[in-house]
């Protein structure tokens, strides 16, 4: 494997670590789970503050509305997999985004 192919798996890994927790912290602080609904408020500060969490949350829960929507909606195999894509795709943006956050602090070499 690559260095390159490598840092790109870790990356995605660490977005999807990155997405779960902060997901599974907010259902443990507020007892619902994450969504895009929070989006949905006027323009209050709890719609614009729940922009940055979605931006790291986003792969989770788009996961999560993907795999029950296959199991109670019986989703096509095609819209799993772009979802799928899609996700993974913003994971590793996300992670790559914390690695060079790590790195630019002096946390991580």
């Amino acid at each position: 494997m690559s260095p390159e192919a490598f840092n790109s798996f870790f990356a995605v890994l660490v977005g999807f670590a990155l997405a779960g927790a902060l997901t599974s912290g907010y259902q443990a602080f507020v007892q619902r789970p994450a969504g895009f609904g929070l989006l949905s408020h006027e323009a209050t500060a709890k719609a614009v503050a729940a922009v940055p969490f979605l931006v790291f949350a986003a792969p989770f829960i788009i996961m999560r509305n993907t795999v029950r929507g296959r199991q109670l909606e019986s989703r096509r195999f095609e819209f799993v997999m772009m979802a799928t894509i899609i996700a993974g795709f913003w994971s590793m943006m996300s992670g790559t985004f914390l690695i060079m956050l790590l790195e630019a602090s002096g946390l991580i070499a």
